[in-house]
């Protein structure tokens, strides 16, 4: 046993290259052979301690687990499950963490769950309860995650900043979102952001995406913190950080705005693979460099023109899709997209129809919305799709008929042209003092009304913890201005937390108040 864990543990300190050179080296071994014989004839005479050490050893250093030795070992600490001590579990979990599920492993991971069950109020160790979740997994039923949750909360204060990244990675693991956890263990994190290694940075947003954890501090910190030490990082790992960002519907502004500046003095690292991040990065984030945009966007274009002999249909719809979401015009894979969308080359399998479908209708609309030679048309044609109004915009109604006084103020579920819909329209007189009834403008050219678009949007449509949408209501927005629409967004889930004294006044001073006229288009480029 102690040459098996001597042996992993140097051999865990190697590279990846040097590791499968020594594997080879010490499976040829004849002491090697020998001792695995050894190890097969004592099983059963083995200390506790022996038993699973020896496995982990064997399992880590990559020994086969279908070989007689690997299943032999397997099948004794089965036998001798309830003698082994807390230290003894946590090796034995760490090791089944690693392990393929065969019949043998099932059932010891069966058999380690009942001796949890039976033990986790002694177990007072925070890094047995973060292998032993490691171990059980998603699979482990709710009651066990819980009493797992409260064993870990009883020791919360003795949590460790490696207790504190090693938690997240458990969780996860679990598939248990742990406020009473996390929290804790996010302050740890932001106390010591400077000691994180880079790929436990990667890990912990990953984590934080699979448990659907949003920390709005944490991810700041995290942000701050490879922000301001950018300048020691490879641009792939920024990529990769950005990308963890992105999933996250995380804007870390500063970092984007530096990542864009890289791009544009040093394009040439932008292969095809990660110029589609990047692209796919800024523009769900909505995110437009606040310096040398045009630079940025130019950059990226030229890189896409670069890529196109090697691109495929789908990236280039993605690529193109992007761009277009934020606001430019890449004319040249613009048309390569078209004419394969006229060949029908475009098709895609039935799971990826309907997004593609979606994405070069998108693409068509920018076209034509964001060319420069677009001008406000006169009237714009809508229709009702129903009088019933959705029930999570009972109150919106509500509050306006308070408001307003009449429903024939108001227009609810309102369908636009180029397949855009609004959840409430307003129109007032041109000098914006009052409203008008919907009947009364219908005649009416748009130059003597002023329309209001109210869009109740959902927390998810917005970058985390802020108001910025993100791409897709971004673009609507941009294009129901186009339409002549003052465009007022609205997060659905405050707006329904507010009294509704509160969302009258909240709603009165979004129709009245000259700020919530003074909408910024986007600059949309339009370049070959």
């Amino acid at each position: 046993t102690n040459s098996l864990t001597m042996a992993w543990r140097l051999f865990k300190s190697l590279s990846e290259e040097q590791q499968r050179y020594e594997k080879q080296l010490i499976f040829e071994h004849a002491a090697f052979a020998e001792l695995c014989q050894q190890l097969l004839r004592d099983a059963r005479r083995m200390t506790r301690g022996d038993l699973v050490f020896s496995l982990h050893a064997l399992v880590n250093l990559g020994v086969p687990q279908n070989t007689l030795l690997v299943q032999t070992l397997v099948r004794v600490c089965q036998e001798k499950l309830n003698q082994l001590d807390n230290r003894c579990i946590s090796v034995l979990a760490t090791t089944l963490a690693g392990m393929d599920k065969d019949k043998n492993v099932s059932a010891l991971q069966a058999g380690l769950q009942l001796l949890v069950e039976q033990r986790i109020s002694n177990i007072r160790d925070i890094f047995v309860l973060q292998n032993l979740m490691k171990c059980l997994g998603k699979d482990a039923p709710v009651f066990l995650k819980k009493k797992l949750e409260m064993a870990v909360v009883r020791e919360i204060d003795s949590l460790t900043f490696p207790n504190a990244l090693r938690m997240f990675l458990a969780l996860a693991a679990m598939n248990y979102c742990s406020h009473p956890i996390l929290n804790p263990c996010s302050k740890k994190i932001q106390e010591n952001v400077h000691d994180v290694p880079f790929r436990q940075l990667i890990l912990i947003l990953e984590a934080c995406y699979t448990l659907q954890y949003r920390n709005v501090k944490l991810l700041s910190t995290l942000a701050d913190y490879v922000n301001s030490t950018a300048y020691l990082w490879e641009k792939r790992q920024i990529i990769l950080f950005l990308s963890a960002c992105e999933a996250l519907a995380f804007q870390p502004t500063e970092l984007l705005d530096f990542f864009a500046e890289k791009v544009t003095e040093d394009p040439d690292f932008l292969n095809l693979k990660n110029l589609l991040t990047i692209l796919r990065v800024y523009s769900r984030l909505n995110h437009v460099p606040r310096v040398q945009k045009h630079l940025f966007f130019e950059t990226l274009h030229s890189c896409l023109n670069k890529c196109l002999p090697q691109i495929s249909n789908t990236e280039l719809l993605k690529a193109v899709y992007s761009l277009g979401i934020l606001g430019y015009l890449p004319h040249r894979a613009l048309d390569e997209l078209l004419q394969k969308d006229s060949k029908d080359e475009l098709t895609q399998s039935d799971d990826l129809k309907e997004q593609s479908t979606k994405m070069l209708h998108c693409v068509k609309t920018c076209m034509e919305l964001d060319s420069p030679s677009f001008t406000k048309p006169a009237f714009v044609l809508t229709e009702n799709l129903s009088s019933l109004v959705p029930l999570n915009l009972r109150k919106a109604q509500e509050v306006l008929i308070e408001l307003l006084g009449d429903e024939n103020m108001f227009q609810q579920n309102v369908r636009l042209p180029y397949r855009y819909h609004i959840d409430f329209e307003i129109r007032m007189d041109s000098d914006r003092k009052k409203v008008l009834p919907i009947d009364a403008t219908d005649d009416h050219p748009d130059s003597h009304v002023q329309r209001l678009a109210f869009l109740f949007a959902p927390v998810s449509a917005f970058c985390l913890g802020t108001t910025h949408p993100q791409g897709k209501l971004a673009v609507k927005k941009r294009h129901l201005s186009k339409l002549g629409y003052h465009v007022i967004l609205i997060q659905n889930r405050k707006f329904q937390e507010m009294k509704k004294e509160d969302a009258v006044e909240f709603l009165k001073r979004k129709i009245y108040s000259e700020d919530d006229f003074s909408f910024p288009e986007a600059t949309v480029q339009d370049n070959n």
